[in-house]
Formats: structure tokens, sequence, C-alpha cells
């Protein structure tokens, strides 16, 4: 059993699946069979499936010549989770994905509208809500950790990507911009082999991995992550748990049609354009390349 040699810490949205998902492929690397084990970041009220630290290293097992690692996209966010990291591993390397953070955003609410978690379907109310849910109104019925509700607050990249340079210095931290995934996956594969050290010629299939979804149903939606207390009650009673989370998994997926989210109005894009040029200035300073197009597309 062994502690991570690399972690991929977010951020949500910003294509941490599909490195995942691509990385697992190489011969070299062990990942869980699972993404997001989320052992870290004490300071977010996340309900974590893995608790303990033996239960936490049971999920490496390299062999000989292979390196091991995690993806936990909210450790990015966290405040504690890159001390907690360099505590157990002061050599870790840490992958983080970027992108536009007005995209982000709009991307993160579309995925808390497909999990049944957001309840407000329109962005822009979704976004003025954020002062009222940090004090614990308007906030869902179904328990949702707070962070995945404030939009606007976890999208300021710049200040979270600090705290993992300070913490472990820029030769240990790889920083991918979702636009370069995206257009040259192939190529930016090869750089965070190269990162990890291990052979950078392997080849993978670079397949999509998770597209944009919509629900076919806005209240099957509802029906399935958060049924009437009565269904609750007679299926705990009747159907063990693995049962019950397979059929709610099914049932989310006969309930869902894979095709890209309407565009952003264009007058709140441009609103949110003008408040987030200060973040995109200084995070385009932190990676050293001028971003300003995110505030002008």
């Amino acid at each position: 059993m062994s502690y991570p040699d690399f972690l991929i810490v977010g951020a949500p949205k910003c294509g941490t699946t599909a490195m995942w998902h691509y990385l697992r492929q190489h011969p070299q690397i062990v990942m869980p069979d699972f993404k997001e084990p989320h052992f870290f970041g004490s300071d977010l009220p996340i309900q974590r499936s893995i608790t303990s630290p033996d239960a936490y290293q049971a999920l490496f097992q390299p062999a000989s010549g292979q390196i091991c690692g995690e993806s936990s996209t909210w450790y990015l966010y966290s405040q504690t989770a890159a001390r907690e990291i360099q505590s157990i591993n002061p050599h870790a390397r840490i992958i983080a994905m970027l992108r536009n953070p007005i995209d982000f955003m709009y991307s993160l609410h579309n995925q808390a509208l497909h999990e049944g978690v957001e309840n407000i379907d329109d962005f822009a109310i979704a976004l003025a809500a954020e002062p009222d849910r940090k004090v614990g109104k308007r906030l869902p019925p179904r328990y949702v950790p707070l962070q995945e509700l404030l939009y606007s607050e976890v999208a300021h990249f710049s200040t979270q990507v600090q705290r993992y340079l300070g913490v472990f210095g820029p030769e240990q931290v790889h920083l991918i911009i979702y636009d370069d995934f995206q257009r040259h996956t192939g190529r930016v594969f090869q750089q965070t082999l190269a990162f990890l050290g291990v052979d950078d010629t392997f080849q993978t299939e670079f397949l999509i991995v998770n597209a944009s979804k919509q629900p076919r149903s806005k209240t099957m939606r509802s029906l399935i992550t958060c049924p009437p207390a009565p269904v609750r009650t007679i299926a705990r009673a009747t159907m063990p748990q693995p049962f019950r989370q397979w059929l709610q998994a099914t049932m989310n997926r006969l309930n869902t049609r894979y095709q890209p989210r309407p565009p952003m109005d264009a007058e709140l894009r441009r609103r949110l354009q003008q408040q987030f040029a200060p973040e995109v200035a200084q995070l385009g300073a932190l990676l050293g390349r001028d971003l300003s197009h995110w505030s002008n597309a």
C-alpha cells in the first residue's frame, strides 16, 4: 500500500474525467477504478466513502515500475487539501485543469441541474442566489455540499492555483487549459505523461468522455434524485443498497439525452466577462500566457 504519486486536483467540468480515463490506460500508471475519493480537503462538507488512511492507501497497489494517482476535483478549491497532500507526500505531482471561468460556471450549473442537486433552472437567478445560499437560504431540498452551488466563488481559479504553487512549487504543478486539451488532446496528454515521468510515446484512443447532458424530463429527474419520503422508506425496507444505487443510475441514464446546453444569454455573458476580467488577468499572469480572449469572446 502507498499514497499517490500524483493527483488531479480539479477543477470540475474542465476535462478531468477524460484525463483520468486516458491516464488509466497507461501501463505504468495505476489509478483507482472510481474517481473522486476526496480523502483530502477536510474543510469541505463532502460525504466521504474513504475516511481512514488505511482504506485510502488500499486504493493504490502499484507494481514495480508503476506510479499511482487519483483524481478528486474539489481538492483545488479546498483551502486545506494542498497542505494535507504535502504532509503525506511532499514530492507529489499536481495536475490542475482550468478553463474560461464563464464557461466553467455555466457547465457546473448544468451538471448540478442534471444531477438534481440544483433547484434553480435559470443560471442568472442561481448566481444571484449565492449570497443567500451562503447563509442557508434558497437551498435545494436534497443535500448538496455548499461549494457545488457557489459557482462564481469556485470560478476564481487564480487564488486556488497560487495556493498549490506556494505549497509544491512550479516544478511539481502541471497546469492544463481545457481549450488546449480539447483542441490538441494528444499533445497535451503526451506533455502530461512527460510531467509524470512515464513513457510519453504511449498511444491511446481519445474517446469523448463525460459529454454535456440534459434531462429528458425535469419532473422525472426530481423524482429520481429526491423521491418522496414514503417511496424512500419502502425502497430501503425492500431493496438492498447496491440494487437501489443501480436502479437510480439506470433511471438517470434512461432520462438523459446527450446534447449541448443552449448558449448563455449574451448580455449575461458580457456582464460576467467584465466581472471576471481581473481574475482572468491574474490567472494569465500565473500561467505566463495571454487569456484576454476569455474576456472578449
